[in-house]
């Protein structure tokens, strides 16, 4: 179609906006982008929109760029605190009950953790309450997974991950990979996770606290899980106990993905879960995209 032979003087703008990108050579392209136009005209419209409020958008949107850098990703903090990034997360990965449901894998994974033989402990520095966490990897038929790669990584009892304090925690602290054993168990042993605060110095972070929400992420431990014939599995554990368990403000907790923390009787914590694989689909696998800034 020639785009200049489509008259939209009649039109509203956002409907001539989907007139004039009908022609174009991306149509999935033009179909996201007219139906985000016309989902914003109809906001405005329904709420009444005004100059100031617009001029407000247009402010924030350009913080939100301008807190950009090299270290830090505001929009993609901005995608995670919107529950963009779980909503996509949980359409492209939708699996038959009862597989384990996937998260955002959050910025801090690292390929190539060491691995660890059963029972080996991931805490180098022995800072913070032990955990005992027994993981159980299984199919949709609760048939035991041998040799299922358990990847393991999580914060320390302050909140913070060892890539992001490489100066104050050994390298590879709290973070390793484990083989499920004939049973489709494996223990791994680490310290109980505190949880953290996402960035709230930034224009995201002051948009929460205007909106009366809390930055704060309750503890959890992050695992990717794989074996061969089976979709890889990448998701968050959070503790039960954590009083922010109920407004994540990454919108990653999910009712399937909680555990209890309890006292262990040689001491410390214990833990334990199962693991639920789904196999791999004759179609090419999903992408793992990465969430924003401390997920």
């Amino acid at each position: 179609m020639d785009q200049r032979q489509v008259d939209t003087t009649d039109m509203m703008p956002a409907a001539a906006f989907a007139a004039r990108a009908s022609g174009a050579a991306d149509q999935r392209l033009a179909l996201l982008v007219s139906t985000l136009v016309a989902d914003l005209a109809r906001l405005a419209e329904e709420h009444r929109l005004g100059r100031d409020e617009l001029r407000r958008v247009i402010g924030f949107l350009s913080e939100v760029g301008e807190a950009c850098s090299d270290q830090r990703q505001e929009w993609v903090l901005l995608a995670d605190a919107l529950g963009l990034t779980s909503t996509v997360e949980r359409l492209v990965t939708r699996r038959p009950a009862p597989a384990t449901p996937n998260t955002l894998i959050g910025p801090f994974y690292r390929k190539g953790a060491p691995e660890r033989a059963d029972g080996e402990s991931i805490c180098l520095d022995g800072a913070g309450e032990p955990l005992l966490f027994t993981a159980e990897v299984v199919d949709l038929d609760e048939a035991p997974l041998p040799g299922a790669l358990v990847e393991v990584w999580h914060a320390n009892a302050d909140g913070l991950y060892e890539n992001q304090a490489p100066d104050a925690q050994p390298e590879y602290n709290l973070r390793g990979a484990y083989r499920s054993g004939p049973d489709g168990t494996v223990r791994i042993r680490t310290i109980r996770p505190g949880g953290y605060s996402i960035p709230d110095d930034g224009p995201v972070g002051h948009l929460l606290a205007q909106l009366g929400m809390s930055p704060e992420r309750p503890a959890h431990l992050h695992f990717r899980v794989s074996a061969p014939g089976y979709q890889t599995l990448t998701t968050h554990l959070f503790d039960k106990s954590d009083p922010a368990i109920g407004s994540d403000p990454l919108f990653a907790v999910h009712p399937a993905l909680v555990a209890e923390m309890s006292p262990h009787p040689e001491g410390g914590l214990a833990a334990s879960f199962r693991f639920v694989l789904a196999r791999q689909m004759p179609a090419a696998g999903h992408d793992q995209t990465q969430g924003g800034v401390r997920t």
